[in-house]
């Protein structure tokens, strides 16, 4: 039934605008404001924001030139390149529903419809936005690197770059990232301040939804700051709150914030994870597997707290513990309610190397099949949210369509392989790590690259 709902929406309110048409483009952006960059949702790369014109006119935050001429294209029909993760799932199967469906849809079709009446390079107001103050972080995950995470800094900054990596050509892990974050913290940040003086004007007004993500937000004070404002304003302002936590803070510090919950009318957690045991504490370094999951049970026991969501991003090494972490949910559903716990699989793209396409066939087949199997024990539990099924179909699919994790580059599975192993046996050495006796199962694929 959901899903009908999704493709009536698609056919009766985007097609009747273009076939490529995503309204995220207009009403939702993400803001790094350490590094003064944007996106319009976290599939395209992101692009700078002009330093100059913000102090005057903060809505430049979001209405940069280059989103301005995207939105152009998408009413033409065109496709903008930067969106190509949607094209890649549309493209692989004309029923399946990419993520410009479902970013478009939680907006009121009246407030689509009115965009074509408008023009493209209007200055709009968001409707949900993600922000990032800094890239202050106590974990270094394998996948993530310098440019959102401080302790990932404080490994090249130890250790120097990584080496002879071939196929990463937006050098993720070979220098500190500076201009991810251009400001000291004593230093006065001109898109904080940008941010802040639209907030306070009417950003407020307009929001559904803010997200605050990082680094790990509960570790910068303008986190702090932000909620202290919903509190002392709680009565005029019915803009909703999510964080994005690692859930890897002392347990005190989120008996903390969940105290400051209070203020704020309506708040959710959204949570990365997609691996269980030693494996979630491989990749994502910094991990305590068993304090994370106290956490997440103190905020699933917390009235202050609406929800908990699991943001899986979908690499070759959680497959291998995929379906277990999967389950460990729906167990988390069945006690605290479908509402209460929910889960995304958003499948990683960059750094190529570390994508799930990376495996060889038959391993990929055997992550298939599992996730097939659970797929099918699970499509008629009362707990499972459609949008849920749907990811794990789509991923699925995913592993047995698609060849190339994206269009940037001429794809090569040697240099995919090559920086595989080169990887991993550096970042054991730098992690005090063991990649054989964490993934038995890839050992004789792992030895052999």
């Amino acid at each position: 039934m959901t899903d009908n709902i999704y493709r009536e929406f698609k056919t009766k309110v985007l097609d009747s605008i273009s076939n490529s048409f995503c309204a995220a483009k207009w009403f939702n952006a993400t803001l790094w404001l350490g590094s003064g960059m944007t996106t319009s949702c976290h599939h395209p790369p992101a692009h700078k924001i002009d330093k100059e014109q913000v102090l005057d006119n903060p809505k430049l935050l979001h209405n940069t030139i280059e989103k301005k001429e995207d939105r152009r294209k998408m009413l033409a029909g065109e496709r903008p390149i930067g969106c190509e993760y949607c094209w890649k799932i549309e493209d692989m199967d004309r029923d399946q529903l990419s993520d410009r469906v479902y970013k478009s849809k939680i907006y009121r079709d009246e407030d689509i419809l009115k965009i074509v009446q408008l023009p493209s390079d209007n200055d709009f107001n968001l409707k949900t936005l993600e922000i990032a103050f800094d890239r202050t972080c106590n974990l270094a995950c394998s996948y993530c690197n310098p440019a959102f995470s401080t302790t990932w800094v404080k490994d090249i900054r130890t250790n120097g770059g990584y080496e002879n990596l071939i196929s990463d050509g937006r050098n993720h892990f070979t220098h500190k990232h500076d201009s991810a974050q251009l400001y000291k913290p004593s230093e006065s940040n001109p898109y904080v301040e940008a941010f802040f003086k639209w907030w306070d004007s009417d950003l407020h007004r307009t929001l559904q939804e803010l997200r605050i993500t990082g680094g790990e937000p509960l570790m910068s004070g303008h986190t702090w700051k932000l909620m202290d404002w919903f509190a002392e304003n709680q009565s005029k302002c019915n803009t909703e709150l999510a964080i994005n936590s690692n859930l890897s803070i002392p347990e005190e510090k989120i008996q903390q914030f969940i105290e400051k919950a209070r203020g704020v009318n309506t708040l959710d957690v959204y949570t990365s994870n997609e691996s269980v045991g030693n494996h979630a504490e491989y990749i994502r370094d910094g991990l305590d597997w068993q304090l994370w999951n106290r956490n997440m049970i103190t905020l699933l026991e917390s009235d202050n707290i609406r929800a908990v969501h699991s943001m899986c991003t979908i690499n070759a090494l959680c497959l291998e513990s995929l379906p277990e972490y999967l389950d460990h949910l729906v167990t988390l559903k069945e006690k605290y309610t479908r509402d209460k716990v929910n889960f995304t699989l958003n499948i990683l793209r960059f750094p190529s190397f570390q994508s799930a396409l990376v495996l060889p066939p038959e391993i990929k087949t055997r992550h298939r099949q599992q996730l097939l199997d659970w797929k099918i024990k699970h499509q008629d539990h009362p707990e499972m949210h459609e949008h849920e099924l749907q990811h794990v179909d789509r991923l699925v699919e995913y592993l047995e369509v698609v060849e190339t994790p994206h269009n940037e580059t001429s794809f090569d599975k040697n240099k995919l392989e090559h920086d595989f192993k080169h990887f991993y046996a550096q970042y054991d050495r730098r992690r005090g790590k063991n990649f054989t006796d964490s993934f038995p199962n890839l050992k004789e694929w792992y030895n052999n690259l």
